[in-house]
Protein backbone atom coordinates (compact mmCIF):
# COMPACT_ATOMS: atom_id res chain seq x y z
CA UNK A 1 0.00 0.00 0.00
CA UNK A 2 0.98 3.49 -0.69
CA UNK A 3 2.30 5.08 2.61
CA UNK A 4 1.88 8.84 1.29
CA UNK A 5 0.26 10.32 -2.25
CA UNK A 6 -0.25 14.29 -2.38
CA UNK A 7 -2.37 14.86 -5.28
CA UNK A 8 -2.46 18.25 -7.52
CA UNK A 9 -1.58 20.47 -4.12
CA UNK A 10 -2.08 24.38 -4.71
CA UNK A 11 -0.50 26.48 -1.58
CA UNK A 12 0.24 30.12 -0.96
CA UNK A 13 1.31 31.84 2.12
CA UNK A 14 -1.62 34.83 2.52
CA UNK A 15 -0.76 37.54 0.61
CA UNK A 16 2.24 36.22 -0.92
CA UNK A 17 2.93 34.46 -4.55
CA UNK A 18 1.74 30.76 -4.44
CA UNK A 19 4.47 28.42 -3.74
CA UNK A 20 2.88 25.24 -4.93
CA UNK A 21 0.80 25.24 -8.00
CA UNK A 22 0.03 21.14 -8.52
CA UNK A 23 2.40 19.48 -6.96
CA UNK A 24 2.14 15.77 -6.87
CA UNK A 25 4.24 12.47 -5.38
CA UNK A 26 3.75 9.61 -3.57
CA UNK A 27 5.70 7.10 -1.76
CA UNK A 28 6.28 3.81 -1.44
CA UNK A 29 6.84 1.25 1.24
CA UNK A 30 10.85 1.34 1.20
CA UNK A 31 11.23 4.17 -0.99
CA UNK A 32 13.86 6.66 -0.40
CA UNK A 33 12.92 9.94 -2.50
CA UNK A 34 14.68 13.38 -2.11
CA UNK A 35 13.02 16.80 -2.97
CA UNK A 36 14.95 18.95 -4.90
CA UNK A 37 14.71 23.04 -5.85
CA UNK A 38 15.72 26.45 -5.02
CA UNK A 39 15.70 27.77 -1.54
CA UNK A 40 11.76 29.26 -0.62
CA UNK A 41 10.55 27.00 -3.62
CA UNK A 42 8.20 25.25 -0.94
CA UNK A 43 9.80 21.98 -0.37
CA UNK A 44 9.45 22.44 3.49
CA UNK A 45 5.58 23.75 3.18
CA UNK A 46 5.23 20.26 1.52
CA UNK A 47 6.09 18.24 4.03
CA UNK A 48 4.18 20.03 6.46
CA UNK A 49 0.95 19.32 4.43
CA UNK A 50 1.72 15.76 4.08
CA UNK A 51 1.12 15.60 7.89
CA UNK A 52 -1.71 18.02 7.99
CA UNK A 53 0.32 20.68 9.80
CA UNK A 54 -0.38 22.96 6.59
CA UNK A 55 -3.70 23.18 4.77
CA UNK A 56 -3.62 23.07 0.70
CA UNK A 57 -6.14 25.54 -1.00
CA UNK A 58 -6.34 22.86 -3.44
CA UNK A 59 -5.70 19.46 -3.82
CA UNK A 60 -5.74 16.09 -1.66
CA UNK A 61 -3.39 13.83 0.75
CA UNK A 62 -3.58 10.50 1.03
CA UNK A 63 -2.39 8.59 3.50
CA UNK A 64 -1.90 4.59 4.11
CA UNK A 65 -5.18 4.31 1.69
CA UNK A 66 -6.76 7.19 3.12
CA UNK A 67 -8.09 10.31 1.93
CA UNK A 68 -7.09 13.02 4.73
CA UNK A 69 -8.45 16.03 4.62
CA UNK A 70 -9.63 17.13 8.64
CA UNK A 71 -6.95 17.65 11.75
CA UNK A 72 -8.48 14.19 13.26
CA UNK A 73 -7.46 12.36 10.21
CA UNK A 74 -4.08 13.63 10.69
CA UNK A 75 -3.52 12.40 14.11
CA UNK A 76 -2.74 8.66 12.87
CA UNK A 77 -0.76 10.12 9.61
CA UNK A 78 1.72 11.56 12.35
CA UNK A 79 1.97 8.37 14.76
CA UNK A 80 3.01 6.65 11.42
CA UNK A 81 5.23 8.85 9.51
CA UNK A 82 8.01 10.78 11.35
CA UNK A 83 8.74 14.37 10.54
CA UNK A 84 12.41 15.30 11.48
CA UNK A 85 12.55 19.15 11.72
CA UNK A 86 15.14 21.66 10.28
CA UNK A 87 16.05 23.04 13.21
CA UNK A 88 15.78 20.35 16.26
CA UNK A 89 15.43 23.17 18.74
CA UNK A 90 11.86 22.87 17.30
CA UNK A 91 11.57 19.48 18.45
CA UNK A 92 13.44 18.65 21.52
CA UNK A 93 11.77 20.45 24.70
CA UNK A 94 12.25 18.02 27.17
CA UNK A 95 15.02 18.65 30.40
CA UNK A 96 17.10 15.43 29.27
CA UNK A 97 17.82 13.46 26.47
CA UNK A 98 15.73 10.41 28.15
CA UNK A 99 12.76 12.21 28.54
CA UNK A 100 12.56 13.93 25.47
CA UNK A 101 13.09 10.11 23.32
CA UNK A 102 10.16 8.65 26.04
CA UNK A 103 7.72 11.90 25.51
CA UNK A 104 6.66 10.32 22.22
CA UNK A 105 5.85 6.28 23.36
CA UNK A 106 4.22 7.91 26.48
CA UNK A 107 1.91 9.86 24.89
CA UNK A 108 1.22 6.58 22.63
CA UNK A 109 -0.06 4.92 25.51
CA UNK A 110 3.36 2.95 26.72
CA UNK A 111 3.65 2.47 30.42
CA UNK A 112 6.93 4.17 32.07
CA UNK A 113 9.08 0.76 31.87
CA UNK A 114 8.08 0.60 28.10
CA UNK A 115 9.32 3.92 27.26
CA UNK A 116 11.89 3.44 29.07
CA UNK A 117 13.01 0.28 27.83
CA UNK A 118 12.29 1.66 24.54
CA UNK A 119 15.07 4.55 25.42
CA UNK A 120 17.55 2.64 25.71
CA UNK A 121 17.21 0.32 22.81
CA UNK A 122 17.06 3.39 20.43
CA UNK A 123 19.83 4.92 21.68
CA UNK A 124 21.98 1.71 22.04
CA UNK A 125 20.93 0.83 18.26
CA UNK A 126 22.49 4.19 17.52
CA UNK A 127 25.37 3.89 19.56
CA UNK A 128 24.09 7.07 21.35
CA UNK A 129 23.60 5.78 25.11
CA UNK A 130 26.08 8.24 26.42
CA UNK A 131 23.50 10.78 25.80
CA UNK A 132 20.79 9.52 27.58
CA UNK A 133 20.92 11.85 30.67
CA UNK A 134 22.41 14.90 29.44
CA UNK A 135 20.62 17.98 29.67
CA UNK A 136 19.70 18.54 26.30
CA UNK A 137 19.58 22.24 25.91
CA UNK A 138 23.68 21.70 26.59
CA UNK A 139 24.20 19.16 23.64
CA UNK A 140 25.88 20.12 20.85
CA UNK A 141 24.11 21.11 17.50
CA UNK A 142 25.38 17.45 15.92
CA UNK A 143 24.43 15.68 18.86
CA UNK A 144 20.69 17.32 18.60
CA UNK A 145 20.40 16.43 15.02
CA UNK A 146 21.41 12.83 16.10
CA UNK A 147 18.88 13.00 19.63
CA UNK A 148 16.03 14.48 17.53
CA UNK A 149 15.94 11.22 14.89
CA UNK A 150 16.06 9.20 18.15
CA UNK A 151 12.58 11.06 19.22
CA UNK A 152 11.20 10.11 16.25
CA UNK A 153 12.32 6.39 15.91
CA UNK A 154 11.19 6.08 19.10
CA UNK A 155 8.02 6.22 17.87
CA UNK A 156 8.21 3.47 15.32
CA UNK A 157 7.22 4.90 12.22
CA UNK A 158 6.75 3.54 8.95
CA UNK A 159 8.20 6.60 6.68
CA UNK A 160 10.73 9.17 7.67
CA UNK A 161 10.56 13.02 6.27
CA UNK A 162 13.63 14.35 6.54
CA UNK A 163 14.24 18.59 6.62
CA UNK A 164 17.32 19.38 6.01
CA UNK A 165 18.99 16.91 8.74
CA UNK A 166 22.20 17.61 7.82
CA UNK A 167 22.15 21.00 9.01
CA UNK A 168 24.53 22.27 11.35
CA UNK A 169 26.26 18.78 11.04
CA UNK A 170 30.44 18.56 10.86
CA UNK A 171 31.27 15.83 8.33
CA UNK A 172 32.16 13.26 11.13
CA UNK A 173 28.60 13.50 12.45
CA UNK A 174 27.56 14.07 8.83
CA UNK A 175 28.72 10.71 7.97
CA UNK A 176 27.36 9.23 10.85
CA UNK A 177 24.07 10.27 10.42
CA UNK A 178 24.00 8.44 6.95
CA UNK A 179 25.52 5.24 8.32
CA UNK A 180 22.00 5.15 10.86
CA UNK A 181 20.07 6.45 8.06
CA UNK A 182 20.86 3.80 5.32
CA UNK A 183 20.45 1.04 7.51
CA UNK A 184 17.18 2.04 9.03
CA UNK A 185 14.02 0.30 6.99
CA UNK A 186 11.96 3.05 6.53
CA UNK A 187 10.84 5.00 3.50
CA UNK A 188 12.60 8.10 3.40
CA UNK A 189 11.31 11.31 1.64
CA UNK A 190 14.45 13.72 1.85
CA UNK A 191 14.80 17.27 1.52
CA UNK A 192 18.09 18.23 1.47
CA UNK A 193 20.97 21.00 -0.12
CA UNK A 194 23.83 18.52 0.23
CA UNK A 195 24.08 16.37 -3.58
CA UNK A 196 26.74 13.55 -2.09
CA UNK A 197 24.33 13.14 1.18
CA UNK A 198 21.24 12.64 -1.56
CA UNK A 199 22.90 10.70 -3.53
CA UNK A 200 24.31 8.06 -0.91
CA UNK A 201 20.84 8.11 0.78
CA UNK A 202 18.62 8.27 -2.45
CA UNK A 203 17.99 6.78 -5.11
CA UNK A 204 16.04 9.23 -6.84
CA UNK A 205 14.62 12.44 -6.39
CA UNK A 206 11.98 15.64 -7.35
CA UNK A 207 12.44 18.73 -8.39
CA UNK A 208 10.26 21.53 -7.09
CA UNK A 209 9.97 24.39 -9.78
CA UNK A 210 7.28 26.75 -10.82
CA UNK A 211 5.25 24.83 -7.87
CA UNK A 212 5.17 21.88 -9.55
CA UNK A 213 7.29 18.45 -8.77
CA UNK A 214 9.64 16.84 -11.75
CA UNK A 215 11.77 13.80 -11.99
CA UNK A 216 15.21 14.71 -11.34
CA UNK A 217 18.71 13.48 -10.93
CA UNK A 218 18.98 12.30 -7.81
Amino acid sequence: MTILALDDIHFAYPGYAPVLEGASLSLEPGQRLALTGPNGAGKSTLLRIALGLQKPSKGTVTAFGELRQDEADFHEVRRRIGLVFQDPDDQLFCPTVAEDIAFGPLNLGRSREEALAIVDKVLGDLSLMHLKDRVTHKLSGGEKRLVTLATVLAMEPEALLLDEPTNALDTRNEARLLEILQGLPQAILLISHSPGFRKSLTDEALDLRDGKLVKAEA
